[in-house]
């Protein structure tokens, strides 16, 4: 499965509360996604709430985009990315 990097921008800000409800809209998007073989893997949010960095496996970023889509998601740029992880150095 290919890793890609999800940027969004959120307005008025990242609307998923720290709750209940907000459990349940991420399972509901987690469910949504793996209809399409997408995994939400981890999100990065500023503090402001207003831009995420979102990192997902998928089988192409048409997929990922389409699964936003289905989510009410906005997507500002899909990356394909690889780790880079510094230990492998060491």
């Amino acid at each position: 499965m290919t890793r890609y990097l999800v940027e969004r921008t959120f307005p008025d800000g990242l609307g998923l509360p720290i709750n209940q409800q907000g459990a349940d809209a991420a399972a509901t998007i987690v469910a949504k996604n793996a209809e399409h073989g997408v995994t939400w893997v981890h999100s990065y949010v500023t503090p402001d709430k207003k831009k995420t960095f979102c990192i997902y496996d998928g089988p192409t970023p048409e997929a990922i985009r389409k699964v936003a889509t289905r989510n009410g998601l906005p997507v500002d740029s899909i990356r394909e990315v690889r780790v880079l992880d510094p230990y492998f150095y060491m």
